[in-house]
């Protein structure tokens, strides 16, 4: 079976000056590997190419037979490292707290125990007849969060 840890070494060396950042590798035990990269600008697919390739310079097929996947972290898939938290502050996201509570807000700032989003709720104010909705920042614990993704909107 092939070594995952060697793998992300082999990815790691690649990645190491270019602005991409891993988001998952998985290797399963019919040696199937799967590499995700992102970056705040997008990923082009000749860059995932060049990637795919250095890869298959640096293992062996002879000594392992292996099938090898590498793309980008999908827009509209759950955010799976800090890094893409930090990228998408100031955008809308849509979030999914363990409870199934479903809701999209603004990213306002993120970090390795949660993060700040900026809601709109209906809120009645003192003495008023009517609810009326206001901007609210709320701030979430990570083990809240069953996902947060980058919201797509097709206005």
């Amino acid at each position: 079976m092939i070594d995952k840890d060697k793998v992300k070494e082999i990815v790691d060396e690649w990645l190491a000056d270019k602005r991409y950042f891993l988001t998952d590798l998985t290797v399963d035990q019919d040696d199937r590997i799967v590499v995700e990269i992102d970056d705040k600008e997008g990923v082009w697919i000749d860059d995932c190419v060049a990637l795919s390739k250095y890869i298959e310079e640096h293992l062996d097929r002879d000594e392992e037979d292996y099938e090898l996947e590498v793309g980008s972290a999908g827009i509209g898939q759950p955010f799976k490292v800090m890094q893409q938290y930090v990228n998408h502050i100031g955008d809308e996201v849509d979030v999914v707290l363990k409870d199934r509570k479903k809701f999209k807000g603004v990213l306002k700032a993120a970090d390795e125990q949660g993060v700040t989003l900026q809601v709109k709720r209906r809120v009645k104010p003192e003495g008023a007849k009517r609810a009326k909705i206001v901007e609210v920042e709320e701030q979430y614990p990570m083990d809240e969060l069953k996902s947060v993704s980058y919201a797509i909107n097709f206005k």
